[in-house]
């Protein structure tokens, strides 16, 4: 096999990787890996080898016992009666096969799933946990000599000195119009904001020799016969002798003072346990919330995260044990969301984002959802509120958690999100409308 076939084989295997990303948040074990190290099972793929052409076997011999044969590559074993799974004098074996994983942590799963959905979530650092001299380039009045920005105060005197120059030749010509006066040409001058003084004029006046007064008949007349000569035209001649520096042009070189932030999330999810909620309802919350714990983690510096449970009450519990709660109670999600409340003041929003996931079976309690949880959602900032309904058998009829939730915020929101998931084949859907809307919020 050719090294371009192996590179194309290795880029099958990426694209392979991603779908087998997809397929495992739809149909995987959700149990595999930890915290840190997710484990997202592969599909049988024979990864590339690389191996000399057939036709240039460098590095390769032939020969007897201990001699390789042709083909083989330096250094691997000969195989030997009994060897390789399709020997047909070895024994079936007995030992159960390792299931293939490939293990991503956080981070790399984040990055996955933006390029699987098409994401784009930009986390926003919020706390300051340090701050650093950047490059040197703020600019102060006052500092050492060592950090004068020269480079400026050369470029603001050479502007003066553009601004100030004027053609003296010129205007000593115009002083030697018959008649004129020295106000004349300073008038004249003036409407042609050449930047000079009537006492530059004056001098210059006297110093023309009696015998050079009456020259030109008209100041038309030296314009038509005497060539004007720009300032750029001038140094170009004569270079520059002189720049007009002022106390006022000095600057001096100072570090940007960066501030490095702390990417910093607390993520709260909240799962109704009451007795309506059967094993397949909490899969499917399991299904979602799972990856976006991932996601959310691999994105940011320091994530925290908090499970509430709820039937008519709420109460916060380990993670273990958060998807496998189930109560025979009635349903109030509001006292989640009070909780939840109580729970984000260690959190501060001005030092941390904030996501808080919810997810049921829409049913609740009469009036709670208008009463009580869309104020709580209202008064509590975060980057997000997300619901999510699981219903496996379609809308019950007293479901209706979600759509009031709809109805208020709106299909469009940039900070509340509701997704409907009543199989496996909906997870990714959900997970795109979550986090999507995150993403819009931060452009």
């Amino acid at each position: 096999m050719g090294l371009r076939d192996d590179l194309e084989r290795f880029r099958e295997v990426g694209e392979q990787r991603r779908e087998d990303l997809a397929d495992f948040i739809q149909y995987g074990d959700l149990g595999g890996g930890g915290p840190g190290q997710i484990q997202i099972p592969v599909k049988i793929v024979s990864l590339p080898e690389f191996e000399y052409d057939q036709r240039d076997q460098g590095g390769v011999g032939q020969g007897d016992g201990d001699t390789p044969d042709v083909g083989q590559p330096v250094g691997q074993p000969q195989p030997q009666p009994g060897d390789g799974d399709g020997d047909e004098d070895g024994e079936p074996g007995e030992e159960g096969g390792e299931h293939e994983y490939y293990e991503m942590d956080p981070e790399e799963f984040a990055e996955e799933l933006d390029e699987e959905l098409g994401l784009d979530l930009d986390p926003k650092g919020k706390k300051v946990v340090e701050e650093k001299e950047g490059p040197f380039t703020d600019l102060t009045r006052t500092g050492p000599n060592s950090t004068l920005d020269f480079e400026r105060m050369f470029k603001e005197g050479l502007k003066r000195k553009l601004a100030m120059d004027f053609d003296e030749e010129f205007l000593r010509e115009l002083c030697k119009v018959e008649d004129i006066e020295p106000r004349d040409v300073f008038e004249w001058a003036r409407g042609e904001s050449l930047p000079v003084s009537m006492a530059w004029i004056e001098e210059a006046y006297d110093d023309i020799p009696d015998e050079e007064y009456g020259t030109w008949d008209s100041i038309e007349a030296v314009e038509e016969n005497v060539e004007r000569e720009s300032v750029q035209q001038k140094i170009r001649r004569e270079g520059i002798q002189h720049v007009p520096f002022r106390r006022e042009d000095e600057r001096y070189r100072h570090p940007e003072i960066i501030e490095e932030k702390e990417k910093n999330v607390v993520v709260v999810n909240i799962r109704d346990v009451s007795g309506s909620m059967r094993e397949k309802k909490r899969e499917l919350v399991e299904r979602t919330f799972t990856p976006l714990d991932w996601y959310l983690q691999g994105k940011y510096d320091n994530a925290e995260f908090i499970y509430i449970a709820h039937d008519a009450d709420a109460w916060e519990v380990e993670r273990d044990d958060f998807f496998g709660i189930r109560s025979g109670g009635g349903t109030k999600i509001s006292s989640a969301y009070e909780l939840a409340e109580q729970l984000l003041e260690e959190y501060p929003w001005s030092d941390w984002n904030r996501y808080v996931f919810a997810a049921g079976d829409s049913e609740n309690s009469s009036n709670d959802t208008e009463e009580r949880v869309i104020p709580k959602m209202e008064q509590i900032p975060a980057n997000l509120h997300a619901y999510v309904e699981t219903q496996p058998s379609g809308n019950a009829i007293n479901a209706t958690h979600a759509e009031e939730l709809e109805r208020h915020f709106g299909t469009d929101a940039d900070d509340v999100a509701v997704a409907y998931v009543n199989n496996k084949n909906d997870v990714t859907d959900a997970i795109y409308e979550i986090l999507s809307t995150e993403s819009e919020t931060d452009e």
